[in-house]
């Protein structure tokens, strides 16, 4: 950067517009200067430069003298940075106290804010059959002690359903529950029926039933995984909700139970 360029960029720095900073770097190199001199020499356009030079003075940067042609002259430069630097503390200082004023305003909105959460932010809907066929392998993943399950068709996850044959492993050789329920259609598919008994074998406890309400999954009395079918466009769309709140899980495994009790065992 030339010594001039940096000059006016240090002027800019300290709250000088860039017309002004090259006006003012233009008057110290002259004891005086006319409205029209001053203008050329600092390279600002001449309709610009009497609204330059009167926020030069504005600032004490500048003085005019009369005379039969008016003419410019600048202050010492000490004075002149003295003035700027004074200036720009007085401006810090007032952003300082906008500043605490907003500390006072905000801080406690901000503490407040840490101890709410969205209502809603225990459900999770899904639409993308990947993500719910990947949240119904996490949410067999996840149960521990009970796994209960409405199945019908149609079944987004893979056939053989690998997480949960490992869950009805794993949750049955701790002492846990695993029980599902399935609608009678399923048994007419060979290849479905195998994967039952497989399950079965594994340590499912399941049932059948003529109907099911819907698609459900509750897994230790506080995760919920059900399927919301479109009632126009039926079977063809359908929105999944994820949700973990013990209360509705507590709700949903007692109708769970309502339609176990009513099923018959898989023979």
């Amino acid at each position: 950067m030339e010594p001039e360029e940096a000059t006016v960029a240090g002027l800019v720095s300290l709250g000088l517009s860039r017309y002004e900073a090259r006006v003012y770097h233009a008057l110290v190199r002259r004891e005086s200067f006319t409205a029209a001199q001053v203008a050329r020499e600092a390279g600002v356009p001449r309709q610009r430069i009497y609204d330059v030079l009167d926020a030069l003075a504005r600032r004490g940067l500048a003085t005019a003298h009369g005379g039969r042609v008016a003419t410019f002259s600048a202050i010492a430069p000490e004075l002149a940075l003295a003035r700027l630097m004074a200036r720009r503390r007085e401006s810090l200082e007032q952003l300082e106290r906008v500043s605490a004023g907003l500390s006072t305003v905000l801080l406690p909105l901000w503490t407040d804010g840490r101890s709410h959460t969205d209502p809603l932010d225990y459900i999770e809907v899904l639409r993308d059959p990947g993500a719910i066929a990947e949240r119904f392998a996490d949410i067999q993943t996840q149960a521990t002690g009970e796994l209960l399950t409405f199945c019908r068709p149609p079944f987004i996850a893979p056939t053989a359903n690998t997480a949960g044959m490992k869950a009805a492993r794993r949750i049955t050789r701790a002492g846990g529950t695993v029980r599902a329920v399935y609608t009678r259609q399923v048994l007419d598919d060979p290849e479905l029926r195998e994967g039952i008994l497989r399950f079965g074998a594994a340590g499912e406890e399941g049932r059948c039933a003529d109907a099911l309400p819907l698609k459900l999954v509750v897994a230790d009395a506080s995760l919920v995984l059900c399927d919301m079918p479109d009632p126009v466009a039926g079977a063809t769309s359908t929105t999944a909700l994820f949700i973990e709140h013990p209360a509705l899980a507590a709700c949903l495994r007692l109708a769970f139970h309502t339609v176990w009790d009513l099923a018959t065992p898989i023979a």
